[in-house]
């Protein structure tokens, strides 16, 4: 019974288990840089689905164990745990979507589609959102205007995040050349070298990319 216990998060060798860990820790990473980002960030639907799984997994192993033994009750609390990081992290992209619906379209329609921010499910909503925000636009502002001033610019009108923001991150791979423009009278330029374990403050916007490839991440 105590290694049917045991196994309850481990699967059925080592190398699930260590594959299960890794999982788990790209979640609780890419729910950090969500929560810390200003825009949103390109989906982990592929963590997210084998994340599902897993817990899909502890589930039945949890159910098939007939005892009260306090490791069960821990096992259940890390199952909660990981139910809200996944909650959290899904609510988080939703309400950027609410708030940038069309932004991340427009930004989205420049991409390849292997490498869109949305999933589909998220397209779906935000397409919808897009639409009842124009209705709601043209409704209460531009059937009042004169006729030469109801045509609507989508990209003029809609909210976009702001990427000078500061954010405070950690470097994971040392990265050469990095262009940062000094907070000066004639905003002068220099470029620094971020080496792995260093921590920084600098503009969203800086460090952009390297947040995408997972070069550095937001803490």
């Amino acid at each position: 019974m105590e290694d049917e216990e045991d196994n309850i998060f481990s699967g059925s060798d080592d190398e699930e288990a260590m594959t299960a860990g890794e999982v788990l820790q790209k979640l609780e990473e890419a729910w950090m840089n969500e929560a810390l980002s200003p825009e949103l960030l390109m989906n982990k639907s592929d963590i997210i689905d084998c994340m599902m799984e897993q817990i899909n997994e502890m589930e039945n192993n949890i159910q098939r164990v007939k005892t009260n033994d306090l490791k069960i009750y821990i096992h259940k609390m890390e199952l909660e745990r990981i139910r809200y990081l996944l909650t959290s992290y899904l609510r988080i992209r939703i309400k950027k979507i609410e708030k940038y619906a069309t932004a991340i379209m427009m930004e989205d329609g420049k991409r390849d589609p292997d490498d869109a921010k949305l999933t589909d499910s998220e397209l779906q909503f935000a397409r919808e959102r897009e639409k009842n925000l124009l209705e709601l636009f043209q409704n209460l502002v531009l059937q009042h205007m004169p006729p030469n001033m109801q045509s609507l610019e989508k990209d003029k009108i809609c909210s976009k995040p702001n990427l000078d923001e500061y954010v405070f991150f950690r470097v994971n791979q040392d990265v050469e050349g990095v262009l940062v423009e000094e907070e000066t009278v004639d905003n002068r330029e220099e470029v620094i070298d971020l080496k792995k374990g260093e921590q920084h403050i600098m503009r969203y916007k800086i460090i952009r990319p390297l947040a995408e490839t997972g070069a550095v991440s937001l803490i």
